[in-house]
């Protein structure tokens, strides 16, 4: 499919010659070339396939682009009135996506825009603009996240910032009672504007829209393209459609976004509030567990809350990681003076919830968990995170379950706990770790390290794993 200018520019050999040659390599093959994946036989197959998935974004952003949407007015009071009641001020990076995303919501063509952002970087205020916009030209804003605890977080939040601004703000889950359900329903069902935040519930066949004109999708990683797509079309009437924002904290290196997403706009913040301390993280071996059992209880102590994060939920004898109950259950003997918590993937969502709600309100000291709380989880009083069996963890993952911890004004620590001997690419990744808090940095060191793999999602980009 390449045209033969494309071909010769790149030194790339044509369809029939790549498929033979790596198929059927000849005697002289340069077998390391081949090994590493670098044969100019095998980039061409590679780009072809590139070339194609790119393509073909192209082609679903120009169809998108021919559909009108409701054009939104600039910024008024009630964005001016936030700024103003803000205790903090927005950084340079978070001004420049806010006047993108604004850009594109005083347009007739529905915006498309991937914000990306490191773990506290303050993305959630951005969506709060974008979606006051929508309120002040009296429409309904939808913000969908994946779990319950996520949406009752960012409902609370929302609260905070928009109630007293006289906007009405929903939360639609599954757990919501019946009566609270109803209402809610007719809310929306009405010419009301408002703003709603919900899991998977949004997009339930009893729920109506009237005026839904902009959503705005966080961790979209966690949604399957159908799901965004099904509260994309609550939105769709009269030949007009809605807005969307996607949001997502995965720090992806800038080439690799424009490729993935070359359906989307994207804008990057990359910096992070001003007074933010940086996590120290530091790396020891298992060997040390007794010392750092007993540095948790003079934290803890102190008022300060600690994570406990293991990478299985039951004893395997095939691996050599502890599980998150022997964990909880030895942890709970040896500091009998703290309130320790268990949480798990295993375990039903309202029971997870509870948890965490406890673990927020400061009700649990020492809370043991399995990478469940990678996503998602604000506790701002939790200052101190250990990570055992930690290289066996990706630099993506490590990095997300760090980013739980430095979100109050305490100095925050992380502890890479580690099974010697350390192998050289396990001691590369924790070395990383250790000396960059910079998620876009750790993000190219990850995909250098181990190329793109499930990043995002392969059902969803169409990348061979």
């Amino acid at each position: 499919l390449l045209p033969d200018a494309v071909l010769q520019a790149f030194h790339l050999p044509e369809l029939g010659r790549a498929l033979a040659y790596v198929h059927r390599p000849p005697p002289d093959a340069v077998t390391d070339q081949l090994l590493a994946g670098t044969h100019p036989a095998q980039q061409r197959l590679a780009f072809e396939e590139l070339l194609a998935q790119y393509l073909s974004l192209l082609l679903l952003r120009s169809k998108m682009q021919r559909r009108t949407a409701r054009a939104l007015p600039g910024p008024r009071a009630l964005i001016a009135a936030l700024l103003e009641s803000l205790p903090f001020t927005l950084t340079s990076a978070q001004k420049r996506a806010l006047a993108e995303i604004q850009g594109d919501l005083h347009k007739s063509v529905p915006m498309l825009r991937l914000l990306q952002g490191d773990v506290g970087s303050g993305k959630t205020v951005i969506a709060a603009f974008a979606a006051l916009q929508a309120v002040e030209d009296g429409q309904q804003a939808a913000v969908m996240v994946p779990t319950e605890l996520l949406a009752e977080q960012h409902y609370s939040t929302l609260q905070h910032w928009c109630k007293p601004l006289g906007v009405e703000i929903l939360l639609l889950t599954g757990k919501l009672g019946r009566r609270e359900r109803a209402r809610c329903l007719d809310v929306l069902a009405q010419d009301k504007p408002c703003i709603i935040v919900g899991t998977h519930a949004l997009f339930q066949q009893d729920v109506a829209f009237s005026r839904l004109c902009l959503v705005i999708i966080d961790e979209q990683h966690r949604f399957g393209v159908h799901q965004r797509l099904a509260l994309f079309d609550k939105g769709a009437a009269q030949e007009m459609f809605p807005h969307q924002l996607i949001m997502t904290a995965t720090p992806i290196p800038r080439t690799l976004a424009m490729t993935l997403y070359a359906d989307l706009d994207i804008s990057v913040i990359d910096e992070l509030p001003p007074g933010r301390k940086p996590v120290k993280t530091v790396i020891i071996p298992t060997i040390k567990r007794d010392e750092i059992i007993d540095r948790i209880a003079a934290a803890c102590t102190e008022g300060r809350q600690a994570y406990w994060v293991c990478t299985l939920i039951e004893e395997s004898e095939s691996l050599e990681c502890e599980a998150a109950t022997e964990t909880s259950l030895y942890l709970a003997q040896r500091l009998p003076q703290l309130r320790t918590g268990l949480i798990h993937g295993r375990l039903k969502p309202a029971a997870k919830d509870s948890i965490m709600m406890a673990f927020k309100r400061g009700e649990i000291d020492l809370l043991v968990s399995t990478t469940v709380i990678e996503v998602g989880v604000d506790v701002p009083n939790a200052s101190l995170m250990i990570i055992e069996n930690a290289e066996r963890l990706g630099l993506f993952q490590l990095h997300q379950l760090r980013g739980r911890i430095g979100r109050g004004a305490r100095q925050s620590d992380c502890v890479l706990m580690y099974q010697p001997p350390l192998g050289e690419a396990a001691k590369i990744r924790l070395d990383m770790l250790r000396s960059s808090t910079n998620g876009f940095e750790i993000a190219q060191k990850d995909l250098e390290l181990r190329g793109p793999g499930e990043m995002l999602g392969t059902r969803q980009t169409g990348l061979p794993v």
